[in-house]
């Protein structure tokens, strides 16, 4: 099953909770073993899993990106926004979770992420869920 989303940035750089987006996705597929796929199509945009207890780590990422890969950078591709490009690279454009006895595998402080670098836009995601 493919299940596709509409999501609104709010900013440039941004990191979303879309980890019960992806859990009602495997709940509605009802397959007990297998695998969710999230998966985001856009060449300035990722999916990452980390911390979700505390919000300020998805600050902390993103200001560690920035210092990482700064905007102001010389870069070569004109549209500005080469940084989150590279941003992008580094986080992924996806992520594969297992699914056992019907539920996600998350660590018990994980969550699941959509990184936004280069917003506000309307962006996609999917998440295909796979029995196995």
């Amino acid at each position: 099953m493919l299940n596709r989303f509409k999501l609104p940035t709010s900013k440039r750089a941004q990191i979303i909770d879309i980890t019960e987006t992806v859990k009602n996705c495997v709940k509605e597929s009802k397959i007990e073993e297998g695998i969710a796929i999230v998966y985001s199509p856009h060449t300035t945009a990722g999916i990452t899993i980390n911390e979700g207890a505390d919000p300020d780590v998805r600050t902390d990422i993103n200001s560690a990106l920035e210092r990482i890969v700064p905007r102001d950078w010389n870069f070569l591709h004109a549209e500005g926004n080469s940084d989150s490009h590279i941003k992008t690279s580094m986080m992924n454009p996806g992520q594969t979770l297992i699914i056992s006895e019907g539920k996600l595998v998350l660590g018990t402080w994980q969550a699941i992420y959509f990184c936004e670098f280069d917003g506000p836009r309307t962006r996609t995601f999917y998440v295909k869920v796979i029995n196995g």
